[in-house]
C-alpha cells in the first residue's frame, strides 16, 4: 500500500503551472501524501559558479513557498536514480512524478531512474513543462529536425496559434498533503549572501513579479529598445526560465495577449530558446563540437594571454571589455553584448569558441546547457542557422549602435567615463587634448587594443576559408 507520491522537482522549481505536481495531486489516493524531493547533483544541476549560486536561492525559495502550503523540500543527495530509490522507499511511495529535462545528460538519467524504480515497483511519470514545443514536434517535411530558424519558427509559430492560451494555473493557495513523519534528508543548500540577492530575486515568486512588471511596462517597447546596451529594455526573465521558475507557456500567453510588434518580438525570442533545445536534442554532442565539421580544421590561435584578456575585460574595445565586466559583476550580461562578446574573442582574436561557452556556463546565472552551446556556435559562424559564417561585428560601429552615447560603456569601463561620445568606442582615435582631459592614458589607466579590428577581420575571413 502506498503511503505517498513524491514529486521530483528538477529545473521546474514552482508550483504554480507545474504539471508534474498537477498530475500528482489528481492521482492521490485517500490517505496518501506529497513528497517534494530535489536531488543534489543530479544532470539538472547548475555547471557554474553563478547559476549555483542562483540555484540555492531559488531551491530555499521553493522550500519557503511549500512550508507557506503546510509542506517543505526533501533534499537529497545524488545520483538521483539511488535517491529516488531510497526515498521511495522511506516514504512507501509508488509513483515518482517530474517535469521532463531536455538535456543529453537529463534524458540518460530519467532512463536511470525510470530502470531503478522499476525494479523496485515504483512507476515514474514525466510530464513536460520546460519547452513550448519538445523536440519531435517541429520537424521539416521530410520528417526531419530543422537547422535553420525561419522556417522552424514559421511552423513553430502555426503550431502554437491553435493551441488554447494558457492561463498559468491558479495560484495554489491551498495546502498540500503532508506525511504524518518527514524522513531525515541533507540540509539546504546554504545562500550565497550578497551579490545574486543584491540584484535579483531568485525563486518563483520574483520570476512572477519580473513577468508582471515586463508584460505591464516594458514589453511594447521592446523591438524597440531590447538591442540597446544603454537600456533596462530586456525581459531579465532567462535566469527565472532557466530554473523553470515560471511556466515558458504562461510567459508566452502573456505577451501573446498584448498583441504588438513587440510582444511578436519577445515569442520570437522564446522560439529561439525552444530552436536550441530542439538542435541540442538532434546533435547532443553540440557543447563541444561544430555542427559544421568544416569548423574543424579551423586553425586556431591558441594565444592565452588574449584569452585571458577577453575574459578579464582588458582588450582595449570599450563595449567588449563593458559586457565581460558586466558579465563578472552581476551574472548576467546584455544580449547584444553577449553577440559582441562572442564575435571578438572567435573572429577577431580566433580563439576557440569553446572557451567561451565554458566562460558564460561558469559566470552566467543564466547558464542553460542547449541555449549557451547553440548561441556560442552560432556567433562563431559553426553552427545551425550560423549563414552567413563571415558575420564579423565591428565593435565601434555596434556601439554607436546600442550604446550612442556611451553611457553602458560608461557604467562598467568607468576610467572611460570622462570620453565624449565620438570618442568613447575608439579612444585609440581620441586627440591627445581629449584623453588628458578625461585622464586617458593609452595603456596605463586603459588598455591599448589587443588587435586591428580590420585587419583581425581580413585575418578571420583567410582562416574561414581555409576550412573549404
Amino acid at each position: 500500500m502506498s503511503d505517498a507520491v513524491i514529486v521530483w522537482f528538477r529545473r521546474d522549481l514552482r508550483l504554480r503551472d507545474n504539471e508534474s505536481l498537477d498530475a500528482a495531486l489528481r492521482s492521490l489516493r485517500p490517505g496518501e501524501a506529497i513528497v517534494p524531493l530535489y536531488v543534489t547533483g543530479g544532470a539538472a544541476q547548475a555547471h557554474g559558479t553563478a547559476s549555483s549560486a542562483w540555484l540555492a536561492a531559488a531551491v530555499r525559495a521553493l522550500d519557503a513557498t511549500l512550508r507557506s502550503r503546510g509542506s517543505r523540500l526533501l533534499i537529497a543527495d545524488g545520483p538521483a536514480h539511488e535517491a529516488l530509490a531510497r526515498a521511495s522507499a522511506e516514504v512507501r511511495a509508488e509513483r515518482v512524478y517530474c517535469t521532463r529535462h531536455w538535456t543529453p545528460e537529463a534524458l540518460a538519467e530519467e532512463t536511470a531512474v525510470r530502470d531503478g524504480l522499476s525494479s523496485a515497483g515504483v512507476g515514474l511519470h514525466v510530464s513536460e513543462g520546460q519547452l513550448v514545443m519538445v523536440p519531435g514536434t517541429v520537424l521539416t517535411r521530410e520528417g526531419r529536425p530543422y537547422k535553420v530558424f525561419t522556417p522552424f519558427f514559421r511552423e513553430w509559430s502555426r503550431v502554437i496559434a491553435d493551441m488554447a492560451a494558457s492561463s498559468g494555473g491558479p495560484a495554489r493557495q491551498s495546502a498540500l498533503p503532508a506525511p504524518a513523519r518527514w524522513p531525515d534528508c541533507a540540509p539546504l543548500p546554504p545562500s550565497s549572501g550578497g551579490g545574486i540577492a543584491d540584484l535579483w530575486t531568485p525563486g518563483e515568486a520574483g520570476a512572477r513579479v519580473r513577468l508582471g512588471m515586463f508584460i505591464a511596462d516594458e514589453i511594447d517597447g521592446y523591438a524597440r529598445s531590447h538591442d540597446r546596451a544603454d537600456l533596462d529594455a530586456t525581459s531579465r526573465l532567462s535566469p527565472h526560465l532557466a530554473f523553470g521558475e515560471v511556466s515558458v507557456r504562461n510567459v508566452v500567453s502573456s505577451a501573446m495577449k498584448e498583441r504588438g510588434e513587440g510582444a511578436s518580438a519577445f515569442v520570437r525570442q522564446i522560439a529561439w530558446r525552444d530552436f536550441a533545445y530542439h538542435v541540442l536534442h538532434a546533435f547532443p554532442g553540440l557543447p563541444d563540437t561544430p555542427l559544421n565539421a568544416r569548423f574543424a580544421r579551423l586553425p586556431w590561435r591558441e594565444d592565452a594571454l588574449n584569452a585571458d584578456a577577453w575574459m578579464s575585460g582588458l582588450t582595449g574595445f570599450p563595449l567588449v571589455d563593458a559586457g565581460m565586466r558586466e558579465l563578472a559583476q552581476t551574472g548576467w550580461m546584455h544580449n547584444r553584448a553577449r553577440l559582441l562578446v562572442g564575435s571578438f574573442l572567435s573572429k577577431d582574436l580566433l580563439e576557440r569558441w569553446q572557451i567561451g561557452e565554458r566562460h558564460f556556463r561558469e559566470r552566467l546565472v543564466d547558464a542553460d546547457t542547449a541555449l549557451n552551446a547553440f548561441n556560442w556556435q552560432w556567433v562563431a559562424g559553426c553552427g545551425a542557422d550560423a549563414a552567413p559564417f563571415f558575420r564579423i561585428f565591428n565593435p565601434v560601429v555596434q556601439g554607436a549602435k546600442v550604446d550612442p552615447e556611451g553611457e553602458y560603456v560608461r557604467r562598467w569601463v568607468p576610467e572611460l567615463a570622462g570620453l565624449p561620445p565620438r570618442w568613447i568606442h575608439r579612444p585609440w582615435d581620441a586627440p591627445a587634448a581629449e584623453l588628458s582631459r578625461a585622464g586617458v592614458r593609452p595603456g596605463d589607466t586603459y588598455p591599448n587594443r589587443l588587435v586591428d579590428h580590420a585587419a583581425a577581420r581580413e585575418r578571420a575571413l583567410s582562416a574561414y576559408r581555409a576550412t573549404r
